[in-house]
């Protein structure tokens, strides 16, 4: 029997399926576990340069499980308390990408979010927390928390308005609205809305171009570089920007970009 998360390799990418797909893949804690075990088994493959997040069947991810919730107040205090050993994989160790939920920042690899159909509530917060968003044209959006009685999980409330703006972020809050993937896509939310039956083939070629053209190294400082940058300034942003450029000029990965582009041939980067 397949357990609550997919976990498959192919063409330098790594695919994480979440598979409740009779529960449009609403969130426990078996799949929070498998999710966080495919993350750091990709985030370690020295084969794997991009990742791909998304859900069985119908849905992305609905959200916490319902019958997980429905038991007593101090139930859902238990989940609010849980908490991770750190994860140290070689990317972003800044303590604020630690917490449950927010370590997607910390995987030095892209993490793009193929979202399939509806993402409620925590699912919504992975989708905000992956680096890249592309929806097929039936998702769905909703931060869900206002109307069961709860807050912006998880940092929500920091991240959401740098996304989409304060008032943006402030209108999915408050209302937990449904929004379409044609608005997610006008607001800045999603960076691609594509048919739907061509959102796998579409998110798998551009993954495919980032894995086979750019070189993983670039991916992984400036990755790190968006991430940390939000929590700081514009001189600690130059500064850094600074140190990394110094090193560059000394890795592999920027003699061979170079080379292919002089030489007029495919890249082969190495990531070193």
């Amino acid at each position: 029997m397949a357990g609550p998360v997919l976990y498959e390799v192919e063409d330098r990418i790594a695919t994480v399926t979440l598979n409740r797909p009779d529960r449009l893949n609403a969130f426990n804690a078996a799949m929070g576990t498998g999710l966080r075990q495919a993350m750091e088994s990709a985030a370690r493959d020295a084969d794997v340069r991009v990742i791909i997040l998304t859900g069985a069947g119908r849905g992305f991810c609905a959200g916490a499980d319902m019958e997980r919730l429905s038991g007593t107040a101090a139930a859902g205090a238990s989940i609010a308390a849980e908490a991770l050993a750190p994860l140290d994989v070689g990317g972003s160790g800044r303590g604020d990408f630690q917490h449950r939920y927010t370590y997607f920042p910390a995987i030095p690899k892209p993490v793009i979010a193929a979202i399939n159909g509806p993402a409620a509530g925590l699912g919504f917060v992975f989708a905000c927390y992956c680096d890249l968003r592309f929806a097929g044209s039936e998702a769905i959006f909703t931060t869900a928390f206002a109307r069961r009685g709860l807050i912006a999980e998880y940092g929500l409330a920091w991240l959401l308005p740098r996304l989409v703006g304060p008032a943006q972020a402030m209108d999915m809050l408050l209302s937990a609205r449904r929004v379409t993937a044609q608005e997610a896509e006008r607001i800045g939310f999603v960076n691609r809305t594509v048919p739907q039956a061509e959102l796998m083939t579409v998110v798998r070629g551009y993954a495919r171009e980032l894995a086979d053209a750019v070189s993983p190294r670039s991916m992984r400082v400036m990755k790190r570089q968006v991430w940390e940058g939000l929590l700081g300034g514009l001189g600690e942003a130059v500064e850094l920007a600074n140190e990394e450029m110094r090193a560059s000029f000394t890795t592999e990965d920027f003699r061979e970009g170079v080379a292919h582009f002089v030489e007029k041939r495919a890249a082969r980067f190495t990531g070193r």
